[in-house]
């Protein structure tokens, strides 16, 4: 490995703990485990981890930066930056045609629009309620006792999608119950699901002002169904990179590399 400059981004979101390496301004890895109870500790193993499926040295990392919501337990890190400004640079460096960032977390939704730079001009955040994030998908499975990898499938199938009106999550799982034992198809309620998702952010989006290109990113962008739903809520085309999941990881290591740069 040649000796450049080696940045670190560590995110820590409410399900998942990420980290991506750059070394000389590329991205050389980057890993995803489970959060768990303790977010101090989920950071560092997800850092050891990857340092040792890449034969890196720990006292060859320049600098590090944080994110995520349990950014502030990363006690190692250099600095803690909020997740929508990781999620913007982790865009913009990916494709710096991108304008407009929807992130669908665990925990919460974010819509951010970005300026040619990558930088955040504005943004929005869903983040009082679990209705439009991965933990409402993840309970709507459980209910319909099938795997969330599932939904894109299921999505595709659907003649005609269920509706969900309920914009809290213990209702709209009190409406799938409901379907369910009416004999709806599983493929027509994961499709209503979905929709139902879509328009929450779909209208976060609109208030923020949608500016293509977009592109999605978090845990929830490798469901194609919730791709495919947004993207005829808001008629564009919406990309998602390889590193969807890593994405804020990686503005954060983007972000570590200006404080020395």
């Amino acid at each position: 490995m040649n000796d450049q400059i080696i940045t670190v981004g560590i995110d820590i979101g409410s399900i998942t703990a990420k980290a991506a390496v750059l070394n000389g301004g590329s991205i050389i890895g980057s890993r995803v485990q489970f959060t768990g109870y303790n977010a101090k500790k989920a950071g560092r193993d997800v850092l050891d981890a990857l340092l040792a499926d890449l034969g890196i040295e720990a006292d060859r990392i320049t600098a590090i930066v944080s994110t995520g919501y349990g950014r502030n337990n990363i006690d190692f890190a250099d600095k803690a930056v909020t997740e929508i400004t990781c999620h913007g640079a982790g865009a913009h460096f990916v494709n710096p045609e991108i304008r407009f960032v929807i992130d669908v977390g665990g925990q919460d939704s974010k819509v951010i629009r970005l300026d040619e730079n990558g930088k955040v001009t504005d943004f929005a955040m869903n983040d009082k309620c679990a209705a439009g994030t991965g933990r409402f998908l993840e309970v709507m499975a459980r209910a319909l006792e099938v795997d969330l990898d599932e939904f894109g499938s299921l999505y595709a199938r659907s003649d005609h999608p269920a509706r969900i009106s309920s914009i809290c999550t213990v209702f709209a799982e009190s409406e799938v119950i409901s379907l369910i034992s009416k004999g709806e198809s599983r493929e027509n309620i994961v499709a209503g699901i979905q929709e139902s998702v879509a328009s929450r952010i779909s209208a976060m989006a609109r208030r923020v002002g949608v500016a293509p290109p977009v592109m999605m990113t978090g845990g929830v962008a490798k469901n194609i169904g919730a791709v495919e739903a947004l993207r005829k809520k808001l008629e564009t085309d919406i990309e998602v990179s390889e590193y969807a999941q890593v994405n804020g990881a990686i503005g954060a290591a983007i972000l570590a590399r200006r404080l020395v740069m």
